[in-house]
């Protein structure tokens, strides 16, 4: 066939197919920060090594503690978080030291109130690894452990390394920006509700802004995700906590986090928790469901052993962003005063980093309206955190 019968325009999508086909083909395989052993292995060498891992600290199959004692990194002791280092904690759970049974390792805990490593726990260290995977939501509590062990190395001369995986809320920023005033432990830092970081990105933001203690600087390395942009949709390997069971409850979590500091249920309890709302009042439901305790990740659900009337959320799209929508709603639907609506407050308020979402809600304004709120806080923070971006925005 000769090139002449080609019309321009066929010739023109022949050459977009092509180069299409090209950059599929050149692409670079996603590969988290644990999986490029090559990049930090070296770096460990024979030094003795601390970790910060959970169940999703995992190479493949394998989980990070076997991977490293494997290639005789000398792994001397485990720092456990929230959920402790094989997710079988429930939320706001008690996490104890002792002994981690499979490896045989002394575990520390760092949740419960002492929340950084001590100077005598990080003395015998050459290194403290941390690979947890976030879910990019700012009350996710991983990130504000993550801000006291930077500060722990700071004061300790400790370098610190992290091995980063991508965010499976990382494709968007959106809601409130935390005031200081509401800073806890639910919230530690001046970003947004949904922060569009990954934990490497977020640890150099943190060393950058000067947000340790003092402006102190935590000697710092991360090793990045390969092959990975934000706008990647990401759908976990191993679920990150006993309530995020799959990709929708993740995606689901920013919007419906800010229910625990009210009175209505998002499915704790049940086998679809932060994919459902319901509550006892609630006549325009077609769906209910009954929360139970479920051993391992809710002891004692809201509205427990109660039938709830309310939404079943589980066909929503895996595109889901943050919405204010089932906020709004829910304050009318429930027919509460707004006492009882915002049962928890001061609980909500530092979930949602300020007071002025809740005060907005209760005057009556719109999502959109709120939403427009805060978007000059949205844009200064996209300004302020590009310098320290590791990955592709688009």
């Amino acid at each position: 066939m000769h090139w002449r019968w080609f019309c321009p325009v066929c010739l023109v999508l022949l050459a977009l197919l092509i180069s299409g086909c090209l950059r599929a083909e050149q692409s670079e395989p996603l590969h988290t920060g644990a999986e490029r052993a090559d990049a930090y292995l070296p770096l460990l060498g024979d030094e003795r090594v601390g970790l910060v891992v959970n169940q999703t600290s995992r190479v493949g199959d394998e989980h990070l503690i076997d991977f490293l004692r494997d290639r005789d990194v000398r792994v001397r002791k485990i720092f456990a978080l929230e959920h402790g280092i094989r997710g079988d904690v429930e939320n706001g759970g008690q996490v104890e030291s002792g002994v981690d049974g499979p490896s045989g390792l002394p575990v520390v805990s760092l949740y419960g109130g002492n929340y950084a490593p001590s100077a005598e726990q990080v003395s015998d260290l050459d290194w403290l690894l941390f690979d947890i995977q976030d879910v990019g939501v700012r009350f996710y509590t991983y990130i504000s452990s993550l801000h006291y062990l930077m500060q722990a190395c700071a004061d300790y001369d400790v370098p610190l390394l992290v091995l980063d995986r991508p965010n499976p809320n990382g494709d968007y920023v959106g809601g409130p920006v935390l005031e200081p005033e509401f800073r806890s432990f639910v919230g530690m830092h001046p970003i947004p509700l949904v922060h569009g970081l990954t934990v490497g990105e977020l640890a150099q933001m943190i060393n950058g802004e000067g947000w340790l203690k003092g402006g102190a600087q935590c000697e710092l390395t991360v090793i990045p995700v390969a092959g990975y942009e934000k706008s990647m949709a990401y759908s976990l390997p191993v679920q990150p906590s006993p309530n995020l069971p799959n990709d929708l409850s993740i995606r689901l979590y920013p919007s419906l986090g800010l229910f625990e500091g009210t009175s209505v249920s998002i499915g704790r309890g049940t086998g679809f928790p932060f994919q459902v709302i319901g509550h006892p009042a609630d006549t325009a439901g077609q769906f209910s469901f009954t929360p139970r305790p479920v051993p391992g990740a809710s002891e004692n659900p809201k509205h427990n052993g109660k039938q709830l009337s309310g939404q079943d959320l589980r066909g929503e799209p895996l595109s889901s962003r943050f919405t204010l929508e089932y906020l709004v709603d829910w304050q009318q639907r429930t027919g509460e005063g707004d006492e009882e609506y915002f049962s928890r407050a001061g609980f909500f308020d530092k979930l949602a980093g300020t007071d002025a979402l809740r005060r907005a809600v209760l005057a009556g304004q719109g999502a959109e309206e709120i939403r427009r709120s805060w978007e000059p806080d949205i844009q200064a923070y996209l300004e302020r955190r590009q310098p320290y971006l590791l990955y592709p925005q688009d």
